[in-house]
């Protein structure tokens, strides 16, 4: 280790008012985008942004646990889409009643209509088996990665590019189609591409799945449940 390096270190402030307002924007506007895909591809630059913007995220023991594997091969995306649909039929039949027939009126992905497909990986191996930071939660190295991914999704927000998160897979079907090590895991399928609109609030919010729950029913303090200051 080296010693602390005073000229490492640089001046903290605060942003501008407007850059202020930019970043709560991009946080406040973000969504998880199913069906408003425009078919123009990425172009390269936009994508090196993406990604550039995620592997700055943080992690724990600067362990970097993450790959992306850019899938824009139609074949590909189809096999995905088709390992999607035998996952979501799955899920549809653990809802009862009403709940089933909502869910099954949902969509819940974009994989073939956006033009770039990213797979997010983690890697628990890359910094060995004792990681500063891991030593007693083993899923941290997966948490960094959700940080990656978070990086990635503002920055596609403030670039104009929509992007989707999907979830709904047997993790086995997707190393098997894109050849992924068995110790790997893979943390997210997002669906990439420009969009031109974007629903106000949260897709799910407006079809009446689920409504965002009030702030403070969720802040405690010095305790759990702990709701005075």
């Amino acid at each position: 280790m080296r010693p602390l390096d005073e000229d490492a270190l640089s001046v903290a402030s605060g942003f501008s008012l407007a850059e202020r307002e930019a970043v709560y924007h991009v946080i406040m506007t973000r969504r998880d985008v199913r069906s408003q895909f425009l078919p123009e591809p990425l172009p390269d630059d936009v994508v090196e942004r993406l990604l550039t913007a995620a592997h700055h995220a943080p992690s724990v023991g600067f362990m970097q646990p993450w790959n992306f594997i850019l899938v824009k091969s139609p074949t590909v995306r189809a096999r995905i889409r088709d390992a999607f649909a035998k996952a979501n039929e799955e899920a549809a039949l653990m809802f009862e009643g009403e709940r089933r027939q909502a869910y099954r009126s949902l969509k819940l992905e974009g994989i073939v209509e956006a033009p770039l497909g990213i797979c997010v990986t983690c890697d628990p191996t890359r910094s060995g088996s004792v990681v500063l930071g891991r030593t007693h939660n083993p899923r941290m190295d997966s948490y960094s990665t959700v940080c990656a991914i978070q990086n990635l999704w503002l920055a596609a927000r403030a670039e104009g590019v929509g992007i989707g998160w999907v979830s709904i897979f047997h993790e086995g079907d997707l190393k098997t189609i894109l050849g992924i090590p068995e110790h790997i895991e893979v943390v997210a399928w997002l669906c990439a591409g420009f969009v031109d609109r974007l629903y106000d609030q949260p897709e799910l919010s407006v079809k009446g799945w689920r409504q965002r729950l009030p702030l403070e029913e969720l802040v405690f303090h010095d305790g759990w449940g702990r709701s005075e200051r």
